[in-house]
């Protein structure tokens, strides 16, 4: 969530009265994914699944944050253009991830066990390489209302 307390000031020098401000801004969309490891065994899929285990796959409607971080354009006025973040989550997140099956559609998990987890770390890997450059900060999916993952690129 964007803090305005947390905004970074950043002088350009003695003699120049311009200041540069940074601000972080997120977008927030909600997809429908069915989860259940090709790649594990019956009991394999019950210790990392838990209640959520079915071999017809179990599903979750997650809702992914995407935070952008950086400079405020003194043109522009933005971190980065809301228009061009959202057709970003539009090509890398909501194409190839909504009503599918992570095991059986999506090729990054062929070798991959599907948790929340690698799943962060699979868009954020999708978007840093969609965004300007560095101004990715942070992927929030929250699998549930009480499960959030916060991936960071780390």
């Amino acid at each position: 969530m964007f803090n305005p307390r947390k905004l970074k000031i950043i002088s350009l020098g003695p003699k120049q009265n311009k200041t540069i401000r940074a601000a972080q801004f997120s977008h927030t969309e909600t997809f429908t994914l069915i989860c259940f490891s090709v790649h594990l065994s019956d009991e394999e899929n019950k210790q990392v699944y838990g209640k959520c285990n079915n071999p017809n796959g179990h599903g979750h409607n997650y809702k992914v944050e995407v935070t952008v971080r950086g400079k405020i354009d003194r043109v522009t006025g933005m971190v980065m253009n809301l228009t061009d973040l959202k057709r970003c989550i539009e090509d890398v997140i909501m194409t190839p991830l909504d009503h599918k099956n992570l095991d059986k559609d999506v090729p990054y998990f062929a070798n991959v066990v599907s948790t929340t987890e690698n799943l962060a770390v699979y868009i954020w890997d999708n978007m840093a390489k969609a965004v300007q450059s560095n101004v990715l900060y942070e992927i929030k999916i929250h699998e549930t209302d009480k499960n959030i993952i916060v991936y960071r690129g780390e």
